[in-house]
């Protein structure tokens, strides 16, 4: 009897899930199809069912975050991407840039884990970071209660901020200055904030 498309789905998301994961910890490079199909608990042969290439399934791990790892952190924090107020785009920094989320490396946002591996990967791979940036991007720039133009100037510069000072902490896993790292770049974007407050709510 065939399988169902709910099982084959099911199958295919815990292949994504255990990717992501994976490549997390390791890298693009350092982890193999075997390696992989072990972590999900299925034989090798299964791979090819569900995807033509280790690249094919890099790119899902990476999209999959939005809407797996990434939805459950940011109900944690306490984030709703479509509430349009100013305190969501302010618990997503804090919680981005927390200590928690720096050593939590299986659950870390693929946008700070990959950074490196998609640089040197093919367009699909790149397309899937692309779409999870811009949706970081777009959080931020939906919740600053700004002009279009100022948000979104605004809404870039708390992503790089937010991804850019992780990828340099994680580099140094143990480091004092990987810490010093990510709490100056939660206090430069903290700042952000006092540029943009209305000027009745600067006390």
């Amino acid at each position: 009897m065939p399988y169902s498309k709910d099982h084959k789905a099911s199958v295919r998301s815990k292949i994504v899930e255990a990717a992501r994961q994976l490549f997390n910890r390791y890298g693009f490079d350092n982890v193999s199809i075997d390696q992989l199909m072990a972590e999900a608990g299925l034989t090798r042969g299964g791979f090819y069912a569900h995807f033509r290439s280790k690249e094919e399934v890099f790119a899902a791990a990476t999209a999959s975050f939005l809407s797996g790892r990434g939805a459950q952190w940011r109900s944690e924090a306490g984030v709703d991407p479509s509430a349009g107020q100013r305190e969501m785009a302010k618990r997503m920094v804090a919680s981005y840039l927390s200590r928690e989320h720096l050593e939590a490396v299986d659950a870390q946002c693929p946008l700070i884990a990959y950074a490196t591996d998609v640089a040197r990967s093919g367009p699909q791979v790149r397309e899937s970071y692309r779409d999870l940036l811009q949706a970081m991007v777009g959080l931020y720039e939906a919740n600053l209660g700004e002009t279009d133009k100022a948000a979104r100037r605004r809404a870039l510069s708390l992503a790089a901020l937010t991804i850019g000072g992780m990828v340099v902490a994680r580099a140094l896993p143990g480091e004092p200055i990987a810490n010093e790292i990510r709490e100056a770049a939660l206090a430069d974007a903290n700042a952000l904030w006092l540029d943009c407050e209305p000027a009745h709510a600067i006390a």
